[in-house]
């Protein structure tokens, strides 16, 4: 006659499902491997197109006919340059950690004639968060810049968030900035200005840092280990015996 599952031992049953479960485990942890991989590869190719950005020479910073188009993945990084004035009276520091220590980014309104853009002028330490304290480095009348575009840092910073009503920022957060100093047609980015000296050393600017996490071959290496030890266990609990295994009465 036929066998029906009541004809199966208890014990061969629960091996066979141990084992279809474990089956399942190794087929998702090799998914999430293969896609490691293809993480691996998305990340090559944004940090080639980065790396080509940077080096090419300036265009003209995108105006608001362009805005709607713009993107992280093509647009960051790009090398940008604008005529314009800055509006010293409007800057907004945010806090930064950089190479030279703990300090603020300075944020500055730049006047074109269609729009505005928040220019990150640089870091400053400190001493010399006062304003007054380097006046000496705010160039009058209109300048040209040059620096990276960068996109928006919404929100806050790592378990900070940003406070304009007590002027506490800790991402350069474009639409809230803008919001605060009154600052009318504002780009929906803003620019690191390269590493131009300013009079009187501050701010210091070129301090962009470009460095893209690449640890998807050892993500992908350690899904691929824990899916093979999956199928071993779907092996080992389906081929030995509970009575045959080391250990067992």
């Amino acid at each position: 006659g036929s066998v029906t599952t009541a004809d199966i031992p208890r014990s061969a049953r629960h091996r066979a499902v141990f084992a279809g479960i474990a089956l399942l485990l190794a087929c998702a942890l090799a998914a999430l491997g293969i896609w490691q991989l293809e993480r691996r590869e998305w990340k090559h190719a944004l940090i080639a197109a980065v790396e080509q950005r940077i080096h090419a020479g300036p265009v003209e910073a995108p105006g608001p006919d362009q805005w709607p188009g713009l993107s992280a993945k093509k647009d960051a990084y790009r090398r940008v340059t604008a005529s314009g004035r800055f509006r010293y009276d409007r800057e907004t520091l945010v806090r930064a950690v950089t190479d030279l220590g703990s300090g603020y980014w300075v944020m500055t309104p730049f006047e074109t004639k269609d729009f505005t853009v928040l220019v990150n002028r640089g870091f400053v330490p400190p001493e010399k968060r006062d304003s007054q304290s380097r006046t000496a480095g705010n160039p009058p009348g209109k300048i040209a810049i040059t620096g990276l575009l960068r996109v928006t840092e919404p929100g806050g910073g790592f378990l900070r968030h940003n406070d304009p009503a007590k002027d506490r920022w800790y991402s350069r957060d474009i639409a809230a900035i803008a919001t605060a100093r009154g600052i009318a047609r504002p780009a929906p980015y803003f620019i690191d200005a390269d590493a131009s000296p300013n009079t009187g050393g501050y701010p210091v600017g070129g301090l962009t840092v470009v460095r893209f996490p690449d640890n998807h071959m050892v993500y992908a290496l350690t899904w691929f280990g824990l899916a093979l030890l999956a199928c071993w266990g779907a092996w080992y609990s389906w081929r030995v015996p509970a009575a045959g295994r080391p250990g067992s009465a």
